[in-house]
């Protein structure tokens, strides 16, 4: 109930009917994330597509200027000298047939998997349990890659990765509450203009169709569409 009238009351000081510019949204956020955590700040983008189709599927990584302020885990796949320098890069988990029998057995102690290509033959076969939780290394991605030390910096130094889902709506963490508004509006601003670069070219009409920031335990403030785009 205590948490029924919390939200309620965040809900009390949104203007549903109007569509807030970064920095009005920014302070708002912050100023209803009042949680005994510190809270992550979401957005979330509506986009003009239909993931069902491979021609208007939306994917990426973005490293956003200030980070997330979220440790990140990373697995990485890899034998002899390529996995001595995963470890020294400061991968949390590092082998080969040995973390595949780890992963079956449903010990993922890692928010990101980075792959070289001569291991792919191997964590194919752990598609059905990386594949739904979004660990699945991509080339495309950058994560199955002979330079592990870079993919492993890139991701634990505030690397974002998004991917639409079936309604068309891209959301991800870009920051912390306790971050400047300053820092979120930047965070904010390159996380949108790389959704907006990997505009597909099946996208027809309307791209960036709403958007809607919020606090882990906040409630959604509208965002001016027109000035997210650049």
């Amino acid at each position: 109930m205590a948490k029924n009238k919390r939200l309620a009351a965040i809900r009390a000081t949104i203007d549903a009917g109007k569509h807030y510019g970064v920095g009005e949204a920014i302070a708002l956020v912050k100023k209803n994330a009042t949680a005994k955590f510190d809270e992550t700040v979401e957005i979330s983008l509506n986009l003009g597509i239909d993931p069902r189709y491979a021609d208007q599927m939306v994917r990426g990584l973005v490293s956003l200027p200030h980070g997330t302020g979220k440790t990140i885990r990373v697995g990485v796949f890899a034998r002899g000298a390529k996995a001595e320098e995963a470890q020294a890069a400061g991968a949390d988990v590092v082998g080969a047939e040995d973390l595949a029998e780890k992963i079956q057995a449903g010990e993922i102690n890692f928010d990101r998997c980075i792959a070289t290509p001569d291991m792919m033959a191997l964590v194919g076969r752990l598609g059905k349990v990386l594949g739904p939780r979004g660990l699945m290394p991509n080339p495309r991605l950058g994560t199955v890659t002979m330079d592990v030390k870079a993919a492993i910096e890139a991701a634990k130094s505030g690397q974002v990765e998004y991917r639409a889902e079936k309604a068309g709506i891209v959301h991800a963490g870009i920051g912390k509450a306790s971050f400047s508004e300053a820092q979120l509006a930047d965070n904010l601003k390159a996380f949108v203009g790389a959704v907006q670069k990997a505009r597909p070219t099946g996208a027809k009409g309307t791209y960036l169709k709403k958007a809607a920031l919020a606090s882990t335990m906040g409630a959604g403030v509208p965002l001016d569409v027109s000035g997210l785009e650049g």
